[in-house]
């Protein structure tokens, strides 16, 4: 499945098989996923859904992605994005004369051509090869995509269904390491909305009448790699201001509303593809003050109240001396742990700032690409941390 006659492994009868174990490892489980939510989402779902990858589709992609990735063209890696579906399954797809074989080789000479973001190389069947069509950039709902992050760092999503903003993210490979993503993580007890939404689960599973902000906001916080907070809290409390440092260094008043009053006009009319510009541009905005030393604040209705401000323990507060830390992949089993062993000063603040302000959630980005969700476990008593990296790749 590589083009390198070093990785060729061949079976008596000269069908050629992965020399990357991990694609052989995830393909029938990621296979199973598309099975099973094509099956789910046809049931509301009235436009056409992308096409379904069967295990040895996936193995193939993955293993010549995976070899592509390691490769250097001109001093640089490839990243590429690869989507599986016919040509007429894309909107203005633009389509090669001759189509490609796929191979390391080729995907690495492509890769300059298509690494900007939201551009993928249409994959499809040609006989009994898959062969790169073309690329597009808009793929219908549930289409199998393929991105390399860095070398040897690959990741399984697909479009949400009826929705705009992040994909859905199905697996996460890197080298020997496999993580898959826990769908039934975001059901557990106690779990915040977001959690679900990162997952791709709405009010139907993966089916999204509105966005989740909040998603989106962890996206572009992630993205200016500097590190953040964010405090979600509710809309008409001011118990928030007890754990805060007074005073407030970049206070707003009134509260800046842009977000909030785009996503009323978008309830009130709901077009993803329309809105998803002014969205992109208030999320943008708003996520770039997280950047700021301190926590940025907003309400549950996206209204912002305040940047940069200090965390501090409550006056009748007591210190946070544990937390359960858990993540949305299959195997993962949760730790109870002191906030101290979870990160720095930017962890342990937001820990105790839900521990004090239990109806409150805070996102937390680390300038080394980690994401956390801290919010209040009722059940459990205690402040949960979620890491949600995996979701936000």
């Amino acid at each position: 499945m590589t083009d390198n006659p070093e990785f060729n492994i061949k079976t008596g009868d000269t069908v050629p098989v992965s020399t990357y174990k991990a694609a052989r490892s995830v393909a029938a489980l990621v296979a199973a996923h598309f099975e099973r939510h094509h099956i789910s989402v046809g049931k509301y779902y009235e436009h056409e859904l992308a096409p379904k990858p069967d295990a040895k589709i996936v193995e193939t992609i993955i293993d010549t992605t995976f070899w592509a990735s390691l490769r250097r063209e001109e001093g640089r890696s490839p990243k590429v994005s690869i989507a599986y579906l016919p040509p007429e399954s894309a909107e203005h797809p633009l389509i090669f004369a001759e189509k490609l074989s796929l191979t390391a080789n080729v995907l690495t000479k492509l890769a300059p051509a298509v690494e900007r973001s939201g551009i993928h190389l249409g994959v499809w069947m040609d006989g009994d090869e898959l062969r790169i069509w073309g690329t597009t950039r808009v793929i219908p709902g549930l289409c199998f995509v393929l991105e390399v992050i860095e070398p040897g760092m690959l990741v399984i999503k697909h479009r949400r269904v009826d929705g705009f903003g992040k994909f859905v993210n199905v697996a996460v490979l890197k080298g020997d390491q496999v993580k898959i993503v826990n769908e039934q993580s975001g059901k557990v007890r106690d779990c915040p909305s977001v959690i679900n939404s990162m997952i791709g689960f709405g009010s139907r599973p993966l089916w999204n009448e509105s966005p989740n902000l909040l998603v989106q906001l962890a996206v572009s916080m992630r993205s200016h790699e500097r590190g953040g907070i964010l405090l979600v809290v509710p809309k008409g409390k001011e118990t928030w201001r007890n754990s805060i440092i007074h005073p407030i260094t970049y206070h707003v008043q009134p509260a800046f509303s842009e977000l909030a009053e785009l996503n009323k006009r978008y309830l009130a009319e709901p077009n993803p593809i329309s809105w998803q510009n002014q969205f992109s541009s208030a999320i943008s905005n708003l996520a770039g003050l997280t950047a700021v030393d301190g926590a940025t604040i907003i309400n549950d209705s996206y209204e912002l109240l305040a940047f940069g401000a200090k965390i501090g323990r409550a006056a009748e507060g007591s210190p946070v001396e544990e937390m359960l830390v858990t993540e949305p992949i299959i195997g993962n089993v949760g730790q109870v742990i002191h906030p101290v062993q979870n990160g720095g000063t930017r962890h342990l603040s937001a820990a105790q700032f839900v521990f004090d302000q239990r109806d409150s959630i805070a996102l937390v980005a680390s300038q080394d690409g980690r994401f956390t969700i801290f919010s209040w476990s009722g059940c459990e008593n205690k402040v949960l941390a979620f890491r949600v990296d995996t979701l936000l790749l």
